[in-house]
């Protein structure tokens, strides 16, 4: 934390420590996680193509892949 002049010397002030610093690890983890997969949710919805039928006129969705 900073240039290590500082630093817990309990094991009380360590395990605060080490809980603040994976929290702070954690905000930033978790909503970057969510707007990847919204990202990649968006990009496998464009790539799939509707296909009308030419016999009964229902359309339905084929995958690109």
């Amino acid at each position: 934390m900073g240039y290590g002049d500082v630093y817990p010397v309990t094991s009380f002030g360590k395990i605060l420590g080490a809980v603040i610093a994976i929290l702070g690890v954690g905000m930033v983890a978790l909503p970057a996680d969510i707007i990847a997969s919204g990202f990649t949710e968006q990009i496998h919805s464009e790539k799939k193509e509707k296909i009308t039928c030419p016999h009964c006129g229902k359309s339905f969705e084929k995958n690109s892949n």
